[in-house]
């Protein structure tokens, strides 16, 4: 799996091009018959691509440059046996860049003058994925979730034990840290020994969590995933005196993890971060729908674009899998409208989308029949 976090985000979205942008999304597997299938659907792709840029008077010679790295993954038999549940793929004449992501994605090919990234800000904003931060002395796992799949995630330079945040000293060695499991719990108390350690122990044990603490702020920058913390309840008390991540799950998963397999961690998870997801999503929708009708929302693209370009939008529910095309004049805040791309037009979907989300908005990224109002999205302003 790839990392995709907000800094990568933004600067696809940022990033300026003088030639075609392609953003290519597909489902993939990681194992089984299915998986030998992804090859073939990327070439597909790759053929409606070509066919796309041809129809947009690109020479033979043009496309033929343009569709030489995405190509080559044809050939990496290595690339395709290490696949999650989507593939993001993005591509000019002269870049290349791909997230192997647990999300599946529904399959689609997308040609303009930036990179299209809607189907991505589900990661980010609504329930398309949380986090799972597995704690103990002896080592710390971070995993990113989806409701279907889990997936492990490098916390980089952040310790991963205690004795790795503080090399053993004569603390250490006097020190010891066990954990009983009372008959019939299933969970851990943790215990310490030593001559007035304990106090010192925990608050390096808080240092340490305070070192996890900044990386992970790092990562999860700007977002709003759920965090549900693992380990014994000890842990998990201290962990919470570190944390400066706004969107830490309350209620923990109790008990040391180091015994329960990715698959163990994201059943009971899930079951923690579900409700939160769900209770998040209704209250929007509900919002929208009671402040309808009052010039606090907006159903149309060319409402919402100029909104969204302003920083006016607090909640967006935009349609996946629905493009409207067109442009947006920034110059006289006017959005025009075609029924089929022209020369320099964008998905208007995705610029409502993005904006909001660069504006620290909240995006649901969903099927268009949950769209709240039966528009192709649905937008609640700030002010």
């Amino acid at each position: 799996m790839d990392t995709m976090t907000m800094e990568i985000l933004k600067k696809i979205i940022l990033s300026s091009h003088t030639d075609w942008c392609v953003s290519l999304f597909m489902p993939t597997h990681r194992a089984g018959r299915e998986m030998e299938q992804d090859p073939i659907r990327f070439k597909n792709l790759l053929r409606e691509v070509e066919d796309r840029l041809t129809a947009k008077g690109l020479r033979s010679p043009e496309v033929r440059k343009m569709l030489e790295a995405p190509r080559r993954l044809l050939q990496d038999t290595a690339f395709w046996q290490r696949q999650s549940d989507g593939l993001a793929v993005f591509f000019t004449t002269k870049q290349i860049e791909f997230f192997r992501l647990p999300y599946p994605f529904e399959e689609l090919a997308v040609i303009s003058n930036r990179f299209h990234v809607k189907p991505l800000l589900s990661l980010f904003t609504s329930d398309g994925c949380f986090y799972i931060l597995a704690l103990s002395q002896n080592g710390v796992r971070l995993l990113e979730g989806t409701r279907d799949s889990v997936d492990e995630v490098d916390l980089n330079t952040a310790p991963k034990s205690l004795s790795e945040a503080f090399l053993a000293g004569p603390l250490e060695k006097q020190l010891q840290f066990q954990t009983g499991t009372p008959s019939g719990t299933g969970m851990r108390r943790a215990m310490f020994f030593g001559h007035d350690a304990t106090n010192e122990e925990k608050k390096r044990i808080v240092r340490w969590f305070g070192m996890i603490d900044k990386e992970l702020s790092k990562l999860l920058e700007g977002g709003r995933s759920p965090l549900v913390a693992a380990g014994v309840e000890h842990l998990l008390s201290l962990y919470k005196e570190a944390n400066t991540y706004p969107y830490l799950v309350e209620k923990g998963i109790l008990g040391n993890p180091e015994e329960l397999k990715p698959e163990e961690l994201h059943g009971q998870a899930w079951t923690l971060v579900q409700p939160v997801f769900i209770q998040a999503r209704q209250k929007a929708a509900a919002d929208y729908l009671q402040l309808a009708g009052t010039g606090q929302t907006a159903a149309r693209v060319e409402e919402a674009v100029p909104a969204a370009t302003q920083g006016r939008i607090d909640v967006l529910f935009v349609a996946l899998g629905v493009q409207v095309w067109g442009r947006f004049d920034s110059k006289a805040y006017k959005v025009h409208l075609h029924d089929v791309p022209e020369p320099g037009d964008e998905d208007l979907l995705d610029l409502a989308a993005v904006h909001t989300w660069l504006n620290r908005g909240v995006v649901f990224a969903v099927a268009p029949e949950d769209v709240p109002g039966g528009s192709h999205l649905a937008a609640i302003y700030r002010y």
